[in-house]
């Protein structure tokens, strides 16, 4: 595929966080971009404000004529979370266009690029995200393509230059076996989408297998622990890259960062928790790649905001405090916890979580069980579909027996202010990759009310 030659790009599913990211780089490239989506979102509206045509009902009626009918100069985009039955794609299937998934358009735009790449189970998005940042401040320019919204730039895409390239190596479908990256990093190699993989250890040897990906003469970082060959990076131990004599000053981390050739002290970070200094970590790491100071990195660490729903602060003050955090998965749940428990110790916290896919719900029941039982308080919602079909017997309610937290109740959307408002916590947690994130600014504007 040459880019020169196409005109117009049309995204089936534009409105997930990666698609809009690639029609925003078209956009931004003059292409003529249009798209379908099934649910309008803040994103869509976003993106219907800046000139691009969105629509929200599969219908090929609803798609302009240039894009129907020039098979020459049009590129479609599909995301996997798209049926092979939808009316659209199989009108594009047979009728001759070039049609890509987003992860193979990725790695066409930055295969010529100096691209690094950020994978893992967990962490990618708010590594990729401080990745960026660093290099940004540190006048790196470069291309990003994010998997939320950072709070630095308030969008999950950066468009500076084409020298460099951040992206997210996404594990999900093998998306990430398109990328050639000069620098990767696997921050977490956890048992998921069992539905693609079958078990842990396929899921391991395709993480294996996109490590071979890199370029020649590339690098890659790995946690420490995890069985891949690299250099290391980690928290008081022997790793290659180590973060050691961490304090915390008014919810400030601050610690001394180690390289294998010089040390920092006196280094800050301000997101909470020991899996985002992690990520801070590796970020710096993969940064100094790119040939930054490492002085002038570690001092942009310290002004990095976040990325929304990754422990974002809504509210904060002395008597209430809202976070709201992306976390579908046991082991982000536990970091949720840990990040909480460090920050706000001995405060009464509730928790409401939505269960994000039937299949991963079920796989993985009793490890939901277990870290969700860690909160004494436990609202749940219904699971979130995403791109399933309902499994029989598989159900909040079923979770729900599996739970030991000292309150526990499946409750609605419509509750959920109501229910806040009952158990009147002094930290409140939202959770979930599902569309709990719509009925955030909701609670944040009823909560700030009651205050």
């Amino acid at each position: 595929m040459n880019i020169t030659q196409i005109h117009r790009v049309y995204f089936i599913g534009i409105g997930g966080i990666g698609m809009s990211a690639l029609a925003r780089y078209f956009a931004f490239i003059n292409k003529a971009v249009a798209g379908y989506d099934k649910t309008e979102s803040p994103l869509t509206k976003e993106m219907v404000r800046s000139g691009i045509d969105i629509h929200y009902s599969d219908d090929i009626n609803s798609i302009a004529d240039e894009y129907k009918n020039d098979t020459a100069h049009t590129l479609v985009v599909y995301t996997p979370a798209v049926s092979s039955s939808h009316t659209e794609y199989q009108y594009f299937l047979n009728n001759g266009f070039t049609i890509k998934k987003r992860s193979e358009v990725l790695g066409l735009i930055t295969k010529d690029s100096f691209c690094l790449a950020v994978a893992g189970t967990h962490g990618k998005t708010t590594t990729s995200s401080i990745l960026a940042h660093l290099l940004k401040e540190t006048g790196v320019k470069m291309t990003a393509f994010l998997g939320g919204i950072s709070e630095d730039f308030n969008s999950n895409f950066l468009l500076e230059g084409t020298a460099y390239s951040v992206v997210e190596a996404d594990e999900f479908d093998r998306s990430f076996m398109q990328l050639t990256p000069n620098v990767a990093c696997v921050t977490s190699m956890d048992a998921d989408h069992l539905d693609i993989y079958g078990d842990a250890q396929e899921l391991e040897r395709t993480f294996i297998d996109f490590t071979k990906r890199l370029k020649p003469g590339g690098k890659l970082f790995v946690r420490n622990g995890l069985p891949l060959e690299g250099l290391t990076y980690g928290i008081e131990d022997d790793s290659d890259y180590c973060i050691r004599n961490i304090k915390i000053e008014h919810g400030t981390y601050i610690f001394d960062l180690e390289t294998p050739d010089l040390k920092l002290e006196g280094v800050e970070f301000n997101k909470p928790g020991r899996h985002n200094l992690l990520n801070g970590l590796v970020a710096f790491a993969m940064a100094m790649q790119a040939g930054p100071p490492p002085h002038r990195l570690a001092k942009a660490l310290a002004t990095f905001k976040g990325v929304q729903r990754r422990f974002s602060y809504k509210i904060k003050t002395d008597d209430f405090i809202f976070i709201d955090d992306y976390a579908h998965h046991p082991t982000e749940i536990n970091a949720v916890f840990e990040a909480v428990s460090e920050m706000h110790p001995n405060k009464k916290v509730l928790v409401i979580f939505q269960p994000h896919l039937f299949s991963r719900t079920r796989d993985f029941a009793d490890e939901f069980a277990k870290s969700l039982s860690q909160f004494e308080n436990m609202l749940l919602l219904d699971i979130y579909p995403a791109r399933e079909e309902p499994i029989a017997g598989i159900t909040s309610k079923w979770l729900l027996g599996k739970i030991t937290s000292s309150y526990k109740e499946i409750i609605s959307k419509e509750q959920i202010i109501s229910e806040i408002k009952k158990h009147n916590p002094a930290v409140l947690l939202t959770m979930g990759a599902g569309d709990i994130g719509l009925e955030v600014e909701k609670i944040k504007k009823e909560m700030s009310y009651a205050g």
